[in-house]
């Protein structure tokens, strides 16, 4: 814990933070309130390769709860809303909690920012929807300026796994695009950003930009993927294919009634039209590739919300506040995240007062070409409420003193991953570190 904490400490003033003793008391004032935002997307990694590689770490939140501590704010919140099914209690135990609270001598609220959880038994799963009041959240509407509005179609394609898809077609739509976000981070004077850097099946990469999806109270409101292949309208798969068509109808049937025996049977017929397609092709029917159009956009929506979103959902023109994300990468994840990664040990963190270009130097990092993952990609574009206010070209990576450009950090520093099956040898860098 001593190395992690001088690690951090070392980070934070080859940032510009100058204050050595406390160098959050540069962007954090005595009194102000202060949320991190972790990534706690699921409390078991699928691959069975351990956690350290699927959320942010709880050693680091506890590293940076302290660096927080010193700057004497009056509240510090950690929260975040996993998949539905996440057992909370098990991802954020309780003898954790008791410890990070006597680490500040203000208080620490940690909240699950989820409307609707999934309860499981061994025989059963039950969902439970409403589980925080209504009140606490912010409902927005991007309108014609969300960045899904060019996709959008009257027949309300979007889709999202585990999720009732006539839900979703009731927010996101020609001219409507609703998002429901928790209060907290509207309230909050400080933002930091706490992503882990790890490959993506939908995104190619979840980093600083994807960790803001975690502000959603309802998943219901998130477009992942649009129904169909790329060949009919949609980007779940490419081209087109009958057995994916009715594999994906089935599963529609199955989200839409969540929690009871008939889920369980189109479930079942979904699962089958599934294994059928994998002996002739491709089995994938969730958005997990490189053409996935949707979920960059959704993404992006989102951050443009944080930073320039009103707690009483109104938009201002201009930003109203900034987000720093500190990219836990001790232990990052390759293959098939964000829920089934594999680790790659990297020793590595990140400070940055933008999250499109802390994602730029998480994938130059990863040995990936940013160009070619349209979440980072398409953050330095030119739209309304845009997300940076530099040219990419401005990059530059500070480490222990010393200035270089990022394809420089990304020889010194980084590792070749593996990005997820969908993605894989479409997103590697091509020139090689010398």
């Amino acid at each position: 814990m001593d190395d992690l904490q001088k690690m951090l400490r070392g980070l934070l003033l080859d940032s510009g933070l100058s204050n050595g003793d406390a160098p959050f008391r540069e962007i954090i004032k005595p009194g102000m309130t202060v949320l991190l935002k972790p990534n706690w997307v699921l409390h078991k990694n699928y691959s069975n390769q351990g956690n350290d590689c699927l959320v942010t770490h709880q050693n680091l939140i506890q590293a940076v709860v302290s660096e927080v501590a010193s700057a004497e704010p009056a509240r510090i919140i950690i929260a975040d809303a996993p998949v539905q099914e996440c057992d909370f209690e098990s991802l954020v135990p309780l003898e954790w909690r008791e410890r990070i609270k006597k680490v500040a001598a203000c208080p620490v609220d940690i909240i699950d920012f989820r409307r609707t959880i999934m309860r499981r038994t061994d025989a059963t799963a039950t969902q439970v929807r409403d589980a925080r009041d209504e009140d606490r959240y912010v409902l927005f509407d991007l309108g014609a300026d969300s960045l899904l509005e060019p996709v959008s179609t009257p027949d309300s394609r979007f889709r999202i796994t585990c999720y009732d898809p006539d839900l979703l077609a009731r927010r996101h739509g020609p001219g409507k695009h609703q998002y429901l976000l928790a209060k907290e981070p509207f309230e909050a004077d400080v933002i930091i950003n706490l992503p882990k850097m790890k490959c993506h099946k939908k995104a190619g990469l979840t980093g600083a930009l994807k960790n803001i999806v975690g502000l959603n109270g309802n998943k219901e409101f998130l477009p992942h993927h649009r129904l169909g292949g790329k060949g009919v309208g949609g980007d779940c798969y490419p081209g087109r294919s009958v057995l994916k068509s009715l594999a994906e109808r089935c599963y529609d049937e199955a989200n839409r009634v969540i929690g009871t025996a008939q889920c369980e049977r189109w479930l079942k017929r979904s699962s089958h039209l599934v294994r059928l397609q994998s002996l002739v092709g491709n089995p994938e029917i969730e958005g997990g590739w490189h053409g996935n159009d949707t979920v960059w956009r959704m993404t992006l929506d989102l951050n443009r919300l944080l930073l320039y979103g009103r707690a009483d959902g109104t938009i201002s023109d201009t930003p109203l506040r900034k987000v720093y994300s500190l990219t836990d990468g001790i232990v990052a994840g390759e293959g098939e995240g964000p829920l089934a990664p594999r680790p790659v040990p990297m020793g590595v963190l990140t400070f940055a007062s933008s999250s499109a270009f802390a994602d730029l130097v998480s994938a130059s990092l990863m040995h990936f070409d940013w160009h070619k993952i349209p979440t980072v990609r398409e953050a330095f574009e030119d739209f309304r409420y845009p997300l940076v206010s530099q040219d990419a070209s401005t990059a530059r990576v500070i480490c222990n003193g010393e200035e270089m450009s990022v394809e420089d950090a990304a020889c010194r520093f980084g590792k070749d991953f593996q990005a997820s099956a969908g993605w894989r040898g479409h997103i590697e860098r091509e020139e090689s570190c010398k």
